[in-house]
């Protein structure tokens, strides 16, 4: 039995894929907390993959946040996940890890690329400056896989996810992202009979989402593939870089009328257009996964209901 150690297994791609593997009942699975094992310090994070020696490792820990986090502490976004990314390459490398899967962002693309979004669009252009500290590490991320690859001949792959959305989102109201910031607002109205909701930017850009449990299942289809398939995907003649989304996007001003009619709040929509937009458009081309065998399941409106029940489990505020 393979063993795999999830970083960040608690955080929203984690944990949906902890729940994938451990339903697939053929991984022994290892887990620990941010109090257990501090990722940014090396040292302990080497002897901790040293000592445990996992055959996989899927990197999900990270410092996320949305457009007010990214633009309030650039620092913080840029210095973070680079310590951790850092840590966990060089941990699994002296541990000789078979298979790694490091999870980055659809913002590593540029700002203005063609649409939908090819892998190998990236750093064809220049990026989105609301989020370009974080973006920027996780293309360090990108790159670290592919410099492994090449330097040392592990099998260590990146995956582009788009937004994810689900069980276990951050509704924190100051570096959430905006899916379950619009479920926050929206709940809170009305909780509250607000006549109105604020909505940040024009609602003209347009967004891709994806259920988190179905990462998940991206996740462990990929871990699932035969040698030879996973080896053509972590080749060092290429940037081992794969999109993982559901093809197809909508407006923010659709996205609000959906999650309004979810939550049931009856008010109207006001736009802020004081406040940034962000990129125009970010919907990725998902045709190297699909040609894998692989596509998202969960129709968007379930997955928003299933969303929206779990914030009124957890989060109700």
């Amino acid at each position: 039995m393979k063993k795999i150690y999830i970083a960040g297994h608690r955080g929203l791609v984690g944990s949906a894929t902890a729940k994938a593997l451990s339903n697939l009942g053929s991984y022994e699975l290892i887990t620990r907390s941010h109090e257990e094992l501090d990722l940014s310090d090396r040292a302990a994070t080497r002897e901790f993959l040293i000592s445990q020696r996992p055959d996989y490792v899927v990197m999900c820990a990270a410092k996320v946040g949305g457009i007010l986090a990214n633009s309030r502490f650039p620092v913080d976004f840029l210095h973070k996940n680079l310590e951790i990314q850092l840590s966990i390459f060089e941990a699994a490398h002296a541990s000789g890890v078979e298979r790694m899967i490091f999870l980055g962002s659809s913002c590593i693309y540029p700002r203005s690329c063609p649409q939908p979004i090819r892998e190998d669009y990236l750093l064809t252009g220049s990026l989105e400056a609301t989020n370009r500290p974080y973006a920027l590490a996780k293309i360090a991320g990108v790159e670290a896989c592919w410099s492994f690859n090449r330097q040392y001949q592990t099998r260590y792959l990146a995956l582009m996810p788009t937004n994810l959305f689900g069980p276990g989102d951050n509704y924190h109201p100051d570096n959430c992202h905006v899916l379950p910031a619009l479920i926050r607002r929206f709940h809170q109205a009305k909780v509250n009979g607000d006549s109105s909701v604020i909505v940040w930017g024009s609602g003209r850009p347009r967004r891709e989402f994806m259920y988190s449990l179905d990462i998940g299942d991206a996740i462990a289809f990929l871990l699932g593939l035969p040698d030879s398939e996973f080896d053509a995907l972590t080749a060092p003649d290429t940037a081992p870089l794969i999109n993982v989304g559901v093809g197809k996007d909508v407006t923010i001003l659709e996205l609000a009328q959906l999650v309004k009619a979810v939550v049931g709040y009856e008010g109207d929509l006001v736009f802020d257009t004081t406040k940034p937009d962000g990129t125009p458009r970010k919907l990725l081309d998902v045709t190297r996964l699909h040609t894998l065998g692989w596509k998202a399941k969960t129709a968007f409106g379930a997955g928003l209901q299933a969303t929206y029940q779990d914030f009124l489990r957890h989060h109700n505020c």
